[in-house]
């Protein structure tokens, strides 16, 4: 198990490695990068080359020169993005956008050329023109190599065949203007790619073999999983590797039934972390366990977080599947418990603990609104099941509201009040009589607030609680915690609704993560949205939930799902450790590596 150090750890180095995958991925629109292209192919080029000839045919020849560069990189770029790659990835917008790039590495030679040109000697121009051919290969080389998942000899050909037509194209400007044939040249043409392509895999086997020692797979396959999942949303690659690199565990899952004249409403809380991110692994359990226990008895469901953190992430949608399968089957039973006690909640410090008791099962979360809540040990639950049990009570469902975040996470340093709360709000509950109770449940799904903004596709869940004059109301967000101070807004305009008592709680669901750029990675529900949209639809599930209220009785159902395929803790932590010391190895070996390849290419040059 984890201690809540770890998972603090755990969950800052995924953050980080979530914000240095993110910011791989910003393109500028189509239309800017086909300007830009333009701008340097027919106004820069252009322009330095009459520069070097200022005279009316060389005006003629620069424009001629330009426009054939731009005309053949939109070309090409279709061209490999169509036909050539047929990599999802590599759509005609990232074709273009490499090539932009490459065209502002190469015109710094190009400028570079002519002020040495007409320095010295026009020659210069082309030598120098060359040798930003040899750094464009190997631009395009890392590029390619590194990420496409497309065969080799595809990648190959895409890295050579544009750099190979601009330079036929700078040949021919050559010729026109000087009549020399350059043919002495042409053993540096044939050689570049190779020497380029050998730098290129020297300096990507070094950040393979850091792969390897973390996580035993390369890292460059496993950078390619990524990729297809951050640009196209292709989870099955990356779950390919998450399943070898797991391991199986035993995962507990507990149910909270409650049933009128039909099924009602079920809380479900399987020890499993909704993570890592986007479409992987467990990420979307919480609202696909919604979803699909919705179909099969036809109540309304929530997911919220339970006690633990990163080192129960599911590998893949076949173990969410295993999972959900066998929570729908064990479901099937009988409800007896027509007893419960009103709603308590203590606090402690800054922790607070709320309780309700259905029968002989406890229903328990844990708050440190408005400072930051987030993972919390298993060992917390553990410490409070074994506590309930003095009382009694035989069946706990202890869960983290995971309703508060800002800027600085020290969850540990109140996990004493965590338990001091929980104890003493289980003395006081267990104290109390109880009655029969009323249960209302109803779900809403915003159009307004999307993925991007915080939302899960689960919606936002309401299940209230009647017992005597009692009317409680708890609300599950399908979000990844709430911005700090959210919470305080929202309880007291549940309350005004006409409920004597509510808690808020997210499900911590990673399908918000690593779709947007920021210091997150994604956002808490309430930082972009519209807080008072929001709260509306809050305090409207909350009516509706109570409209439809009806004498109830509940039943907790406990089971273990056996051998599922997990990540672990281990394995996230390598994982989210691999990027940094893959940035770490490439600073050390790019300067060594693509500096002999530049001395090398400016001496083959000096030779011919």
């Amino acid at each position: 198990m984890a201690d809540n150090t770890s998972s603090n750890s755990l969950s800052d180095s995924m953050d980080g490695a979530l914000k240095h995958y993110s910011s791989m991925f910003f393109l500028p629109p189509y239309k800017w990068v086909i300007i830009a292209i333009a701008s340097i192919c027919i106004g820069i080029i252009g322009a330095s080359t009459y520069a070097l000839f200022p005279t009316t045919q060389g005006l003629i020849n620069s424009l001629a020169l330009g426009v054939t560069l731009f005309v053949v990189t939109i070309a090409v770029d279709a061209l490999i993005s169509k036909i050539v790659l047929k990599d999802p990835i590599y759509i005609l917008r990232r074709t273009v956008a490499m090539s932009l790039f490459c065209w502002i590495l190469w015109v710094f030679f190009l400028i570079l050329g002519v002020a040495f040109g007409l320095a010295f000697d026009t020659l210069w121009w082309f030598k120098l023109s060359l040798l930003g051919f040899g750094a464009v290969l190997t631009l395009r080389f890392i590029v390619l190599l590194a990420t496409s998942s497309a065969g080799f000899i595809r990648q190959v050909l895409s890295a050579l065949l544009w750099p190979y037509l601009c330079v036929g194209a700078f040949l021919g400007f050559w010729s026109s203007m000087t009549g020399n044939t350059l043919t002495q040249f042409l053993p540096y043409i044939i050689a570049t790619p190779i020497i380029a392509y050998v730098a290129v895999f020297i300096f990507l086997n070094s950040l393979n073999k850091v792969g390897s020692n973390l996580t035993s797979v390369p890292a460059l396959p496993l950078f390619k999983a990524f990729m297809l999942n951050w640009v196209v949303a292709a989870n099955a690659p990356l779950e390919t590797y998450l399943e070898k690199m797991g391991e199986n565990e035993d995962i507990d899952v507990t149910l909270l039934r409650f049933d009128a004249s039909t099924p009602k409403a079920t809380i479900i809380v399987p020890l499993v972390h909704p993570g890592p991110f986007k479409n992987i692994g467990s990420s979307l359990l919480p609202s696909l366990l919604k979803k699909h226990f919705e179909e099969a008895y036809g109540c309304q469901t929530c997911t919220p977080l339970g006690i633990l953190g990163h080192e129960l992430d599911l590998a893949s949608q076949a173990q969410n599947f295993k999972v959900i399968t066998q929570i729908i089957e064990a479901a099937k039973f009988e409800t007896t418990e027509t007893l419960a006690s009103p709603f308590v909640q203590v606090s402690e410090g800054y922790a607070t603990a709320s309780c309700q008791v259905f029968g002989d099962t406890a229903f328990l979360s844990f708050t440190l609104s408005p400072k930051t809540t987030e993972d919390l040990p298993q060992e917390l639950g553990q410490a409070v099941q074994q506590e309930a049990q003095k009382y009694g009570l035989n069946c706990a469902i202890v869960v983290n509201c995971h309703n508060s975040i800002n800027d600085i996470i020290d969850t540990v340093e109140y996990l004493a009040e965590f338990k001091v709360a929980a104890f003493k709000c289980l003395q006081k509950v267990a104290s109390m009589p109880k009655k029969s109770f009323k249960v209302g449940s109803s779900t809403v799904y915003p159009k307004d607030f999307t993925l991007e903004e915080g939302m899960g596709t689960g919606g936002i869940t309401a299940i209230t609680v009647q017992v005597e004059d009692q009317k409680v109301a708890y609300i599950v967000i399908d979000g990844n915690n709430m911005i700090s101070g959210l919470r305080e807004k929202i309880l007291p305009a549940i309350n005004a609704s006409g409920f004597d008592a509510s808690e808020v709680f997210t499900t911590d669901t990673h399908a918000v993560s690593a779709l947007v750029t920021g210091r997150r990675g994604y956002h808490p529900v309430g930082e972009v949205m519209n807080q008072d949209k929001l709260i509306s639809y809050i305090t409207d599930v909350a009516r509706n939930a109570a409209a439809n209220l009806e004498p109830a009785k509940a039943g907790c159902k406990h089971l273990i799902v056996p051998q599922v395929r997990v990540i672990g803790g281990s394995r996230i932590g390598s994982l989210s450790l691999l990027v940094d010391k893959a940035f770490v190895k490439a600073k050390q070996v790019i300067v060594p590596v693509f500096l002999t390849e530049g001395l090398l290419l400016i001496l083959l040059l000096a030779l011919l």
